[in-house]
């Protein structure tokens, strides 16, 4: 059976981890420390530096293909491993898209995807005449590095933009603020030979640049704008080359979607895919990356909620675990293995059912009781 090496023992690769075994594949992960959420749980996980060539070399010996919980390896470390004959999905080429937004945004406007206004930036005067242009106030992004709303300032003026680039070394682009109705995700797959699938659009639910909530269906979306977004996510994955999963991050307007962010592997956006769909998002990206024929990504459910569970100040939630499975045994909780920091994400809790706002009403429950939001 092959062996597929993950770079990066974080809860991606841990969730991973439950889906290889059901296939039959053997999971490597190369974490960065024997404490990492990934390593605690597969057997063959050596500590490395994801951004030390020799390392990444000496992991993909053995793997049938090397691929990737997180966008942070280097992209030259990257084409090394393809020039030593490594199998990689994502390749560099694609993945790229994903590391570099200022190459995403070029890339994706030459292609001709929806995207809101953007300009690389090196200068505060070059963040004022964009925001003269598009209007106040103005998006900084880092071009790499940035996750989870890091790497990402608002400014309403020129006096705010410069005092941000005074304080920043990354290379900085600036996008219009977009006035969006609400955020929401298409997870595709696609494998080495083109076969390619869709999960149903979904809406995401962002609190201080971290997702808390997916709602799957997006509620109320149009079956035509669901349909145009699906295909913009087809098409990006086709035209970048993407091998694996492809989570696109869009904005959904009055005039149609614009696409925010791109993500080359499991997401956040797709975890409640694990008990709401055929085929869970861990699963697919490994069918994807061996060249297995696809699997349905049809949902188990009319309504589909997921939870992020947020670390609170008790050090422990298990105490809270018993009484969150005794009030909803329908409700399923997935920890992490990660000790518990305020804000930090130590799980989510996914809710099924036919009535929406009951379905949302447990999952947010249960993942606040667990957090220590509620007590009752």
């Amino acid at each position: 059976m092959p062996v597929v090496g993950m770079v990066g023992g974080g809860q991606l690769a841990r969730m991973t981890q439950q889906a290889a075994i059901a296939l039959g594949v053997e999971l490597r992960v190369l974490a960065s420390d024997p404490g990492d959420s990934a390593a605690k749980v597969v057997s063959d996980a050596p500590v490395g530096d994801h951004r030390s060539l020799p390392d990444l070399l000496a992991f993909a010996k053995g793997c049938d293909v090397v691929t990737f919980d997180h966008e942070h390896v280097p992209t030259e470390h990257i084409r090394a491993l393809e020039e030593a004959g490594v199998a990689v999905h994502p390749g560099s080429a694609a993945l790229l898209y994903a590391q570099d937004k200022a190459a995403m945004r070029e890339r994706l406007t030459e292609i001709g995807a929806p995207c809101p206004p953007w300009r690389r930036v090196s200068e505060p005067s070059d963040v004022t005449s964009f925001g003269d242009e598009h209007g106040w106030p103005v998006v900084l992004k880092a071009v790499r590095g940035g996750y989870d709303g890091r790497g990402v300032w608002v400014v309403g003026s020129a006096e705010e933009a410069a005092a941000v680039m005074s304080e920043v070394t990354v290379p900085l682009m600036a996008e219009a603020c977009v006035r969006f109705t609400r955020e929401i995700a298409v997870l595709v797959a696609r494998s080495p030979h083109g076969q390619g699938v869709c999960y149903p659009v979904v809406e995401t639910v962002q609190e201080n640049g971290i997702c808390t909530e997916v709602l799957a269906p997006a509620p109320d979306l149009d079956p035509a704008d669901a349909a145009k977004a699906q295909r913009v996510a087809l098409d990006i994955a086709t035209r970048l080359g993407v091998t694996g999963l492809l989570a696109v991050e869009m904005f959904e307007t009055p005039d149609g979607v614009l696409v925010n962010e791109l993500a080359m592997r499991p997401h956040n956006s797709g975890h409640w895919t694990i008990e709401g769909a055929r085929t869970s998002q861990f699963e697919q990206h490994l069918r994807a990356i061996l060249d297995l024929p696809l699997g349905s990504p049809a949902p188990t459910a009319p309504h589909v909620v997921m939870a992020n569970v947020l670390g609170g100040t008790e050090p422990s939630v298990y105490p809270r675990y018993l009484h969150v499975m005794a009030h909803d045994p329908a409700v399923k909780v997935h920890f992490y293995g990660k000790d518990v920091r305020p804000g930090r994400k130590i799980g989510h809790t996914t809710a099924l059912g036919t009535r929406l706002a009951h379905v949302r009403d447990r999952a947010r429950h249960a993942a606040d009781y667990l957090a220590g939001v509620i007590d009752e």
